[in-house]
């Protein structure tokens, strides 16, 4: 949730404290798009609805135009979706000027009704369906990132050829390696508080110049949006001091890569459902059907943790990134880590996702995953032990976009969660991923390991 109200706007309008307000959609991608308002424009109109072009949601990571989506297209001539401010995200935006910000949903422009593959709304609806059953989803993201010495468009210019970490060593933990970084951290730890998102940590990660946010668990929409600003946040603070902060999960072959594990529980009414004393590991029955909900169709939905043919160079042995999709108990080498075992803070973490993800869209697709394991009452199996990287027996996470794709594309779970069209959509802009990559890489490199196939 935010920390301004819209009463407290016109007060800071009226003394101009604050101008600018930014009204932002979150695209397919998991960014920020909208406009800049005027402050009295939007207090006087733009509060109630504003604007946008329909082909916000068909795009790839460079707005390009991709043929074969259903929702738009040039033949239909890419007309309006309505945005919808949702109030009680506004909130200040401390490291630029005079700023605040308020997250919208999309809307049909016609009838006004959810446009249904906004990846907010998606995640919506499925909370929807956890509370029509009684639940509350708790969850948590980490964002890992690394930091570059040169600005973005220096970067560019030099075709990302000479890209050096601003810190020279792995700085896992290491608060001597990290004070280098502090003048960057600490204002981005200060100004996402100020900005109403509640900062646990930050701390040093596995590789050289990678770092690690955490932010404090929350239900399960806040948590999304919560991660999708600080994600703003970290690469515009970066822009304002010079260098450059990047969410690609594999930027380097020989470097670890970039994760975003989601930690989930569910609750009700203050209560752990997961929890259950007398059991063992005390995990309740609950929490053993949606755990097994999640490993049997964790095929289905690693599209939506891993979005790009970058997304599965993560995958490797001995790189703290799974290869498997099994749990485990406190075991980093498993798909799902089983956290907090015999307490209250009991709960999974899934640590297939990458810093790549969309968390309203990964964040839809575990719930809709642990709800069709509560419905079919699945079963599940002893947790793995040991090294999970070299268990030969149990199942592989996809190992290409791919092969992602096709397990998308044929899902009957996701296709009665989210509708044929929402599953439809994002397996063409798989598709586009796909065709993209296949115009520009020739057989030699795919042939020496360039793609997993």
């Amino acid at each position: 949730m935010g920390n301004l109200s819209f009463d407290r706007l016109r007060e800071l309008a009226e003394s101009g404290a604050v101008d600018t307000v930014l009204v932002a959609l979150v695209d397919m991608q998991g960014r920020l798009m909208g406009k800049r308002f005027h402050v009295s424009n939007f207090i006087d109109h733009s509060h109630v609805e504003t604007h946008c072009c329909n082909y916000l949601l068909a795009t790839d990571l460079v707005m390009s135009t991709p043929e074969g989506f259903a929702s738009t297209s040039w033949q239909t001539g890419y007309g309006d979706y309505v945005l919808r401010p949702d109030l009680s995200t506004l909130r200040h935006v401390p490291w630029l000027d005079k700023t605040v910000l308020v997250l919208g949903d999309v809307l049909d422009h016609h009838t006004h009704a959810p446009v249904p593959h906004a990846p907010r709304g998606m995640l919506q609806k499925q909370i929807v369906r956890m509370k029509e059953l009684g639940f509350d989803a708790m969850m948590a993201t980490e964002l890992e990132f690394f930091l570059f010495e040169g600005d973005y468009r220096t970067l560019q210019k030099e075709k990302y050829t000479n890209l050096i970490p601003l810190n020279g060593h792995n700085e896992d933990y290491c608060l001597f390696q990290t004070t280098k970084e502090e003048t960057f951290l600490q204002p981005l730890r200060n100004h996402l508080v100020g900005a109403g998102i509640p900062v646990e940590c930050t701390k040093g990660e596995a590789e050289i110049g990678q770092q690690e946010l955490n932010i404090r668990y929350a239900d399960a929409l806040a948590c999304a949006d919560n991660h999708t600003i600080a994600k703003q946040a970290v690469k515009e603070i970066a822009f304002q001091q010079g260098f450059s902060a990047s969410f690609l999960p594999k930027w380097s072959a020989d470097k670890v890569g970039s994760s975003s594990h989601v930690h989930l529980s569910l609750w009700k009414d203050g209560v752990p459902l997961f929890y259950d004393k007398d059991a063992k590991l005390g995990m309740s029955d609950l929490m053993r059907h949606f755990m097994a909900g999640l490993i049997a169709y964790a095929p289905d939905f690693t599209y939506f943790l891993a979005p790009y043919i970058n997304s599965y160079k993560r995958f490797a042995k001995g790189t703290f990134a799974p290869t498997k999709t099994v749990w485990s108990v406190d075991n980093r080498t498993a798909g799902f880590r089983l956290c907090g075992e015999g307490t209250k803070g009991i709960r999974v973490e899934c640590r297939i996702g990458g810093s790549d993800l969309n968390p309203y869209l990964a964040q839809a697709a575990l719930l809709a995953a642990g709800l069709k394991g509560i419905e079919e009452k699945l079963t599940l199996q002893e947790p793995t032990r040991g090294d999970v990287y070299e268990d030969t027996n149990v199942t592989e996470i996809p190992r290409s976009l791919r092969a992602a794709t096709e397990t998308l594309r044929g899902s009957a779970m996701l296709r009665e969660a989210f509708g044929d069209g929402v599953v439809d959509h994002y397996t063409r802009a798989a598709e586009w991923e796909q065709e993209e990559f296949d115009k520009i890489v020739t057989d030699w490199e795919i042939n020496r390991g360039f793609e997993r196939v």
